[in-house]
């Protein structure tokens, strides 16, 4: 998995270091600090993440390899019917 956060876009709405604080932390009050590679063991985190940013300003290459989607979006799906 392997992230890119475009700095420019980014508005400091710190939701991606609420739901992926190992991947994700504010320096300071704006600027953004993130693992650009980060362990398989965050990417239900990342994933929330990467959907939460208000602005989609994070994007992620490899979060499609995961065979099954996490359990939250598919508590979500089902919902939505």
């Amino acid at each position: 998995m392997r992230l890119v956060v475009d700095l420019n876009r980014c508005q400091g709405y710190a939701q991606c270091a609420f739901l992926a604080p190992y991947v994700f932390t504010l320096h300071g009050e704006e600027s953004l600090v993130y693992n650009p590679s980060p362990d398989e063991e965050q990417r239900e985190q990342v994933t929330r993440a990467v959907a939460a940013c208000p602005v989609q300003a994070i994007t992620a290459e490899g979060l499609d390899a995961a065979a099954d989607p996490p359990a939250w979006a598919v508590q979500e799906a089902s919902h939505d019917c």
